[in-house]
């Protein structure tokens, strides 16, 4: 049976005792990934970023604006998956980033982090729906409500089938998604013309405005939350640990090589759009990628049809993979007291039925605003929260625990993700600079969720679950020594 009293280090929380059947009724498939499909995953979550968000960093910074904005969030990305490489493969267990700042800092530490994480997952489904509605729009002639509850409905509905067959379904998907960048990169290569990149009327009372920053310097900072979108959720590859078949070197070897793919996507297309069809053309476009086509080889021309195509299978793959991240994320807090319990209950298919459908209904009703930029803008403002907590967490426990297996060490140690954490610090504040409206919206969620664990789920949780039971272990062995 669970302990019932509260450990001397658990932060003022308590214990409830659990049946027997409690973690039976609480698995997941094992084996279901191994790295080629985590690098799959990892490359799903954010692919969508490459055809659609991307884009409104142009309206806020400019060709320029967006370039800096875009290298700054490239080293912080890279730089956090070099950290959580090390991470993952020390603490494979479905909760991710809330399980490392649970071992780091604490049930505290681990709940703000896990569901900044969740905020994050929650709302950026709801972003995409609204994009996949302007290609379908673009295709079909269709959107709004009745688009975004038909994608929703058959995506939960596949992952309620299975984690190995959504896994691999996914894998399709995003190999489509990829040959379409592969196709409108070599079909932009021949139109590219760098004063097109310069295009963007100057706003002259904006300070350092100039060509190169029509925004001036503080477009710079009003862009990174749209740079982000090119690399938003690949910290999400650890979620799927306790499914993959070798985490301890699956996991390193997936996110890595997920980045490196990311990284050269979202250069090009960076470049390539604009540069062949205008900065001012594209800094507000629905379906930028379609947009460049189609000003270069004519609306109607087979390729600019082929990437519309490929396009949606692009936002599908990252809308598909975030609702499994979602899933996992409220699975591993609910599994162990965080979030109601029922929400990790899984079936027959090792699957977490409503951890897939309650915020999937959160998300839909999210999507009816239609602002796909204020949704960025929020998923951003949870997403920074959990990067700089996940990466103080691998500075702790880097000090704190020297002696913990790494089977995978982030090059650069602790300079590698202190030098993520200043940036995610910056990245979280640009929030605020590109709407206040959408920075306070996410505030207030966020606010919720921490007022449900100060006032009741921190007098409920669970010994059993995976992340309590390292703490437990650690505590153990700390009073041996």
């Amino acid at each position: 049976m669970l302990e019932t009293s509260t450990p001397p280090s658990s932060g003022s929380v308590e214990y409830e005792q659990v049946s027997d059947d409690y973690l039976k009724q609480r698995q997941l498939r094992k084996g279901a990934a191994g790295w080629l499909i985590l690098a799959g995953l990892g490359v799903s979550y954010v692919i969508s970023g490459d055809f659609a968000g991307w884009n409104f960093g142009l309206e806020q910074g400019g060709f320029g604006g967006m370039l800096l904005a875009t290298i700054a969030m490239a080293i912080m990305y890279m730089f956090m998956v070099l950290s959580l490489a090390e991470l993952s493969s020390s603490l494979p267990t479905a909760g991710g980033g809330y399980s490392y700042a649970r071992r780091a800092m604490g049930p505290w530490g681990g709940y703000l982090t896990g569901t900044a994480i969740l905020l994050e997952y929650a709302i950026a489904p709801a972003a995409i729906a609204v994009f996949i509605g302007g290609y379908v729009s673009e295709l079909f002639g269709m959107d709004g409500p009745l688009v975004y509850a038909l994608f929703y409905a058959a995506f939960v509905g596949l992952h309620l089938w299975g984690a190995g067959e959504a896994l691999k379904i996914m894998m399709v998907i995003t190999a489509l998604a990829s040959l379409g960048i592969v196709v409108f990169i070599i079909g932009m290569i021949p139109a590219f013309d760098a004063d097109n990149l310069f295009d963007i009327a100057v706003n002259t009372e904006a300070a350092g405005a100039s060509s190169f920053l029509p925004e001036g310097y503080i477009g710079v900072w009003a862009a990174i939350p749209f740079a982000m979108w090119l690399f938003l959720a690949v910290e999400g590859v650890p979620l799927a640990a306790e499914e993959a078949t070798d985490p301890k070197k699956d996991m390193p070897k997936g996110i890595i090589t997920a980045m490196i793919v990311l990284l050269l996507f979202g250069g090009l297309v960076l470049v390539l759009a604009p540069g062949g069809a205008g900065a001012n053309l594209m800094k507000d476009h629905a379906a930028p990628l379609v947009g460049a086509l189609q000003h270069v080889y004519g609306e109607n021309s087979g390729i600019a049809t082929f990437v519309n195509l490929v396009g949606l299978a692009g936002l599908i793959a990252s809308f598909f993979s975030i609702i499994y991240a979602y899933s996992r994320q409220v699975f591993a807090l609910s599994r162990a007291g965080y979030l109601p319990r029922f929400l990790s209950r899984t079936g027959s298919r090792k699957v977490p039925t409503m951890a897939l459908i309650v915020p999937g209904i959160i998300g839909f009703l999210l999507s009816l605003t239609g602002e796909g930029d204020l949704m960025i803008n929020m998923a951003v403002f949870g997403a920074t929260i959990s990067y700089a907590m996940m990466m103080l967490s691998h500075i702790i426990l880097r000090v704190k625990e020297p002696d913990l297996e790494r089977p995978y060490k982030t090059p650069g140690g602790t300079l590698t993700s202190g030098i993520a954490l200043v940036l995610a610090v910056i990245a979280f504040i640009s929030t605020f600079v590109v709407s206040q409206e959408a920075a306070f919206w996410a505030a207030v969620f966020y606010a919720i969720l921490v007022a449900y664990f100060a006032l009741y789920s921190r007098h409920h949780l669970v010994a059993r679950a995976p992340e309590e039971e390292f703490e437990a272990i650690a505590r153990a062995e700390s009073e041996l020594n």
